[in-house]
């Protein structure tokens, strides 16, 4: 299991149902240099005018994009490192008018977790994530926030103020090297906090 991809880790078996396009972007084996680089354009880049009283915090964890656009160019950059188990994401926004923003994050994923992630930005503050596979699809539901620190995981009530998180990932039926995205931010009470949503190519490996 140590050279396992992290997803992989998570599905068990069920990693065999992900269509082709996301089991090869999410292919690379942690304790090692490999990395992939995915390109698109994010169709919406959305908050709530109300979430702008969010961003000072998000800038200061890391954790929330801050501008609003359509047709937003957008590069991922994941990868593994030799000296540990976590994947790296570095999302690349390309806002017109504005320097790229890059939002940075690694998951990690241990066995007492099952199918389950956690993605961690500055500070420790991590999401706690379920993974599953879902008509090929990569599916990600929000579980609640933690703060690591000292080794102990403190559960945090993060969710009271920005919701609750959906992430999918899916094989596009009309290319087999494109796949869709989407995230959605949704509170129980004020409805959309924060979505986005865009097409990727994965190049030939």
């Amino acid at each position: 299991m140590r050279h396992t991809p992290v997803f992989q880790q998570a599905l068990g078996p069920a990693w065999e149902q992900l269509g082709d396009v996301i089991r090869r972007h999410y292919a690379m084996a942690p304790f090692s240099d490999d990395q992939v680089c995915v390109r698109g354009t994010m169709s919406e880049v959305w908050h709530a005018r109300w979430a702008a009283l969010l961003m000072p915090f998000g800038r200061l964890f890391g954790a929330l994009v801050p501008h609003t656009g359509s047709n937003v160019p957008i590069e991922v950059h994941y990868s593994c490192r030799p000296d540990n188990a976590h994947l790296l994401w570095d999302r690349v926004f390309h806002f017109p008018g504005r320097p790229p923003f890059h939002f940075r994050s690694h998951m990690e994923h241990d066995a007492s977790q099952g199918a389950e992630v956690i993605e961690y930005v500055r500070f420790g503050i991590g999401m706690r994530l379920a993974v599953s596979a879902e008509q090929g699809a990569l599916v990600f539901r929000d579980l609640g926030y933690v703060w690591r620190v000292a080794g102990l995981r403190i559960p945090l009530p993060l969710g009271l103020f920005l919701g609750t998180a959906y992430v999918e990932e899916r094989p596009d039926a009309d290319d087999p090297d494109h796949f869709t995205m989407k995230m959605r931010l949704q509170h129980r009470w004020f409805g959309d906090v924060f979505r986005y949503s865009g097409r990727f190519l994965l190049p030939p490996q």
